[in-house]
């Protein structure tokens, strides 16, 4: 499905749902501590969007294997889709990405920010930094008429500028009254390049970096995806409104 123009009534559905996505986010970073599985996020977060009135979307989201939780919780070289677990038990020092999908009157959000447990090294700080400077810098650059490719170059620039990793088979993507729908963003490319985007459309920018190469597989548990060469991962995503003179961020 290709991501249609939002009307009204769904661009108000989507606000909401982006609030309620937004809030249990705050929740779930500061609950993210050593000593929590990653079982106990997905059971706190999932507790979270009820309580505010919102839906889980990625849960039973997929086939053959649908997604089993209501939130990703992927850990150091997990780049996204983990799958929480009571099995995995926090550490101080663990770079945590925090992936979350709420749907609101029909409408969905989607958002992701990454964390670390305890003080981060001068290392993986500059990781996440980067990587959510490259998520701004495709933000900035968003508005009725742009094409894809510019927001891509945008945000390819700044990692390779800081020499990260760019995971090149997962993208960004519309989203709204599903959880994927095109056309998929990467988050490497040309300029001048690809789908227009107009006014009305919704979006969510992600990108994944790595402090070694951008190669990725899928684990044995049929989601998480991980780096090929172990290293640490970072992911940024927020779900945006585009509009005639830039975007609206509706996931903060």
């Amino acid at each position: 499905m290709y991501t249609r123009i939002k009307t009204d009534d769904e661009i108000k559905a989507m606000r909401a749902s982006g609030k309620i996505l937004a809030a249990v986010l705050r929740t779930l970073k500061d609950q993210t501590v050593a000593g929590i599985s990653t079982g106990e996020l997905g059971e706190i977060a999932a507790k979270e969007i009820k309580k505010l009135g919102g839906e889980p979307a990625f849960l039973g989201y997929g086939s053959p294997i649908p997604f089993p939780d209501v939130v990703c919780v992927s850990v150091n070289d997990a780049v996204v889709h983990g799958v929480p677990s009571a099995q995995t038990v926090l550490k101080n020092s663990d770079v945590v990405s925090l992936d979350l999908g709420v749907a609101y009157q029909g409408m969905i959000t989607d958002a992701a920010i990454t964390v670390v447990v305890g003080e981060p090294s001068e290392e993986v700080d500059r990781l996440l930094q980067a990587t959510k400077k490259s998520l701004n810098a495709g933000l900035a650059v968003i508005k009725d008429g742009v094409q894809v490719g510019d927001i891509s170059c945008a945000i390819q620039k700044v990692l390779d500028r800081a020499g990260y990793g760019i995971v090149r088979d997962l993208v960004g993507h519309g989203v709204g009254h599903e959880v994927h729908e095109d056309p998929n963003i990467p988050n490497y490319g040309k300029k001048g390049t690809g789908p227009r985007i107009v006014a009305g459309m919704t979006l969510a920018i992600e990108p994944m970096a790595t402090l070694g190469n951008y190669a990725v597989h899928l684990d044995g548990d049929g989601w998480t995806v991980r780096t090929n060469d172990g290293s640490l991962a970072a992911h940024f995503e927020h779900t945006i409104l585009v509009t005639s003179a830039g975007c609206e961020i509706l996931t903060i």
